[in-house]
């Protein structure tokens, strides 16, 4: 594939690297953004204005950071705005268990035996899948499913960049689609609560608030990969020769008989941790419930619980498949899993500590209110549909998901202001953390700027040597152009039948 011959799209796609690469890192971003609060509080806490602060009915008012009082406050909660900032903990917690499950080899086992099994006929939607599931291991797809789909491609005779092509817009183009809840629900929940809290202090979003949307949405990101690769891609691939060194592509190893056992008992070991929850949740008198007897309910212990049963579920099996395949031989071992997890966390620490600081004082400054309730106004005048609003931050996202590459970065920074000037139109925070995911998904593809993107190319290169990124963004764009023009038509499909979006969620705002 010749990469010299460039299109406009890919002219379009280099010149928004460039500016991407000119961004400040995303932990210096909250910092500007921390300052950038501060002076606007000073400017505009001098001025007066006639919007009304939804939460005590009266004239908003912006409180001045940059007093003396101010800042002796914030240095004096600086600690604790910090390890209380709700997504760090949800967000530790939940690796812990996944890690143990990642480094034991036990994902990296089940996911291999879930391709070996697939006939060749399902083996693109198969692979999409899986790739959609991997994302409960955060980044186990990116660096297992993407290279093992290239692998088995390959293998069976196809085109193994279709392979990775089908595999790379399952995990990252469908990083919003997925049956089985994972610790991205938690964190983007945890920064929509905080959001909404600046029109409404006692607002509660459930973790599952999504869950529903992205199971449906994992059908259609089957569906949409499914026929590109094998219609339009693979096709187009033709005429692309696999003229990598026979040394570097990789060889298909399937599961020794220890490691099939290994998981055969892991596996078994996390279907009765399921089995064991329902039967506690089943019962009337079940601790899990709140005072009513419900279990969808925000105070009922299990919708508390869903992280550390994240936790759990993968933690138990992990060290069941460590232990027996031989990958563990003390505990020590396991621990080493943990602190490997914790090891890949560290930059996320850093980025969520100037996170944790920017949203207090945006908060406390009253300025994210004063743009919520002002935007509501402007958009209440413009008059426009609430689904032509949604689609609107939908496409907006997607163009932000160019210059940010991290999801959870980007989200922190969007959410404060989407949310609530939402909340003012009546449109709920899970419906607009939908919108978010949709958007941020469907552009993940066709950013060099996301940090596997590198990785991916190097992958394609080990079967075609002169595979560059205006290559990969050549196979990739039809599924991003597809996924964003699709996926939100399913969206307004969706809502306008009216089916839930997930546990505790609502379109309206306030909950009818």
């Amino acid at each position: 594939m010749e990469q010299t011959k460039s299109t406009w799209v890919t002219r379009a796609l280099n010149k928004v690297e460039v500016v991407g690469n000119k961004l400040p890192d995303p932990a210096m971003i909250f910092f500007i953004c921390l300052v950038v609060v501060w002076v606007f509080s000073a400017i505009f806490s001098q001025m007066t204005f006639s919007a009304l602060d939804p939460r005590t009915g009266e004239a908003i008012i912006i409180n001045n950071l940059l007093t003396g009082d101010s800042l002796a406050d914030f240095l004096s909660r600086m600690v604790t705005i910090f390890t209380g900032f709700a997504p760090l903990g949800v967000v530790l917690v939940a690796m812990l268990g996944v890690g143990v499950a990642e480094h034991s080899g036990f994902i990296s086992a089940g996911l291999k035996r879930m391709l070996d099994w697939t006939p060749r006929a399902l083996l693109t939607p198969m692979v999409v899948l899986v790739a959609i599931v991997s994302h409960t291991a955060t980044d186990a797809g990116y660096v297992l499913v993407i290279p093992l789909a290239g692998v088995i491609f390959y293998a069976m005779g196809r085109h193994p960049l279709a392979g990775i092509a089908a595999a790379f817009a399952g995990v990252s183009g469908g990083f919003s689609a997925n049956f089985v809840p994972s610790a991205i629900d938690p964190l983007l929940q945890s920064f929509t609560q905080e959001a909404a809290r600046i029109i409404d202090p006692t607002i509660m979003v459930n973790p599952l608030n999504n869950w529903a949307f992205n199971s449906a949405s994992s059908l259609l990101v089957v569906g949409i990969a499914w026929y590109l690769t094998d219609k339009v891609i693979e096709p187009r691939l033709k005429s692309v020769e696999v003229d990598g060194d026979p040394k570097e592509i990789p060889k298909f190893e399937d599961l020794n008989p220890k490691q099939t056992k290994a998981l055969r008992w892991a596996g078994l070991s996390m279907l009765l941790g399921i089995v064991a929850l329902v039967v506690v949740l089943v019962p009337e008198t079940s601790p899990m419930r709140d005072a009513e007897g419900s279990l969808a309910s925000f105070n009922a212990p299990v919708m508390r619980s869903i992280v550390p049963i994240i936790f759990l579920l993968f933690l138990i099996p992990g060290v069941v498949y460590g232990y027996m395949s031989g990958t563990y031989q003390s505990t020590k071992d396991m621990i080493n899993s943990m602190t490997k997890a914790m090891n890949g966390m560290s930059y996320y620490i850093v980025m969520a500590f100037f996170c944790a600081l920017f949203i207090d004082a945006f908060g406390k400054s009253n300025l994210g209110a004063l743009m919520a309730i002002e935007g509501a106004q402007f958009l209440k005048a413009l008059s426009l549909p609430a689904m032509v609003t949604i689609v609107g931050i939908v496409y907006l996202t997607a163009f932000v998901n160019l210059f940010v590459g991290s999801s959870s970065a980007k989200w922190a920074l969007l959410g404060p202001v989407f949310v609530p000037m939402l909340m003012q139109l009546g449109i709920s925070p899970d419906l607009a953390q939908i919108a978010y995911r949709v958007g941020d998904s469907s552009s993940n593809i066709v950013t060099p700027l996301l940090p596997y993107f590198p990785l991916v190319v190097i992958y394609c290169q080990r079967y075609c040597k002169s595979t560059g990124i205006g290559t990969l963004l050549s196979l990739m764009l039809p599924y991003s152009i597809a996924l964003l023009i699709l996926w939100t038509a399913f969206l307004l499909l969706y809502w306008t039948i009216g089916l839930p979006l997930g546990v505790g969620a609502s379109y309206v705002y306030p909950a009818l």
